[in-house]
């Protein structure tokens, strides 16, 4: 209704408000539930989990907006560039003067946009070297533990267990996962990767070999295998993969990103592990063909050998010839040694001529010594003798030159109290100090009475007329 009438017009006046409220309305009424092809582009997902995006075509977009609660069920996680098939209502958005399509479902547009997501992917990818066949790995020979990933209930891992009994019984860990719709892709990542960080003496023992894979089906079944999640995890994975997708004509990225792709599921059973039977007949076969063959081999160098000795001379003839070789030098070594030996007589004999007789050389030598010890005791005793003169006159020398000869002559010294130094100085000499005189005939205590007076010093003598300085005194 409008809000007030204009008297000079026919027609009501709306607020904003009221004009979008009734564009609304009107727009949700008649288009309740609408489906919509196009083209995303500017996709965005909001903190709040919300998705907005636009549907484009050649001629109009399209604003749209899927929200948190309907976003996780979707089963496709929306991308740029993807045609798809939105089924929503139309709404308007008052604050922008907008209207937009609210989705609550979304699917591809039929398997062309499929395809066309597929060869972007594929290229992007191939881009990142995430499918160079230098990065592939040999398969081992002989895997003792196998891990298998996909559904749990399918006919899938009956297979490849019933074909693993058949060829060669081995150990099998299944990690169960969804194969196709909603989180699918996420489940078969994890399980991949969960493999590869087991540790290799851990409870669950880490595979030898991995093979993912599920039944046949159509290429909407088959996405999960296209997911990049899944092509980076198993392109990553540490350990060798075979990819077992589909029937033979299937192909999916998971394909290209392994390390081995098989047909079907029982393909890579018999990819996997060799048959048993067939590996013991084939042993059997190469130890008998490497018997026959280590045996020619034995023969023809025993002829070759044969050969060859004929070629060679009679051994026991050479015997022969070097014994009476060694006889001959045996014979003429004796008469070498002897010769050498009487040659070394005759120069020794001539030698011992021509030494002097040991006898006359020690008679000499006697007379020799005795000579010089006749000459050494005479001249040791004249060294004593002089020696000993030398000694007494020094003695008498030292016994007139004694202090005590001094104090005989009417001399004294004088010690102090303990008698351990002399007193040389009247100065030294202290009223009522203990001192020791010590006379010719024995030593006496006195006492100080005081100082005495230092006399004047000597006037130096002149010396005579006659006196040069060049004769010393005697005394």
């Amino acid at each position: 209704m409008p809000s007030d009438l204009d008297p000079s017009h026919n027609a009501p006046i709306f607020s904003v408000g009221e004009i979008s409220q009734a564009l609304k309305l009107t727009v949700e009424e008649a288009f309740q539930r609408v489906r919509v092809r196009g083209e995303i582009s500017g996709f965005k997902r909001a903190a709040s989990g919300h998705l907005y995006f636009t549907l484009k075509d050649s001629d109009a977009v399209l604003d749209s907006v899927c929200w948190r609660g309907t976003a996780g069920r979707l089963g496709l996680a929306p991308e740029d560039g993807m045609e798809v098939i939105a089924t929503g209502r139309l709404t308007t958005y008052p604050g922008r003067s907008k209207y937009q399509i609210v989705i609550e479902s979304l699917e591809l547009a039929g398997e062309g946009a499929l395809l066309k997501l597929l060869e972007e992917r594929k290229r992007k990818l191939a881009a990142e070297g995430l499918f160079d066949p230098e990065g592939k790995r040999d398969l081992p020979f002989l895997p003792e533990v196998i891990g298998v990933v996909t559904s749990p209930t399918g006919a899938v891992i009956r297979d490849i267990l019933h074909r693993l009994a058949d060829r060669f019984p081995c150990r099998v860990i299944l990690w169960p996962v969804l194969v196709q719709g909603e989180g699918a892709a996420e489940q078969i990542a994890e399980a991949v990767r969960g493999f590869g960080d087991l540790e290799e003496d851990g409870p669950i023992p880490r595979p030898d070999l991995l093979i993912v894979g599920r039944g046949g089906g159509s290429l909407e079944d088959l996405w999960a295998f296209n997911e990049e999640e899944v092509v980076r995890a198993i392109a990553e994975c540490p350990i060798p993969v075979i990819s077992a997708v589909g029937h033979e004509t299937d192909t999916t990225l998971a394909d290209f990103a392994a390390d081995r792709r098989a047909p079907t599921p029982t393909g890579a059973a018999e990819m996997a592990v060799p048959v048993r039977i067939e590996l013991l007949a084939q042993v059997m076969d190469d130890g008998a063909r490497l018997t026959n063959a280590t045996t020619r081999l034995l023969e023809e160098r025993r002829m070759r050998l044969d050969g060859l000795a004929r070629g060679l001379p009679d051994p026991r003839r050479v015997v022969e010839d070097m014994g009476q070789r060694l006889d001959d030098w045996s014979e003429r070594l004796g008469l070498g040694l002897r010769g050498a030996l009487d040659k070394s007589r005759a120069r020794l004999q001539e030698t011992v001529g021509r030494l002097p007789d040991p006898r006359q050389q020690i008679f000499q030598a006697e007379s020799r010594l005795a000579s010089e010890s006749r000459a050494f005791v005479s001249v040791a005793g004249k060294a004593v003798t002089d020696n000993e003169t030398k000694l007494t006159h020094t003695a008498r020398m030292l016994e007139s030159l004694s202090y005590e000869r001094t104090l005989e002559r009417g001399y004294a010294v004088v010690w102090n109290e303990d008698g351990s130094a002399l007193v040389t100085s009247a100065r030294a000499v202290k009223p009522g100090r203990a001192m020791t005189v010590e006379f010719g005939d024995g030593k006496a205590g006195v006492v100080g009475t005081g100082g005495g007076t230092t006399p004047p010093p000597r006037k130096p003598r002149k010396r005579k007329a006659d006196d040069d300085g060049r004769q010393g005194s005697l005394l």
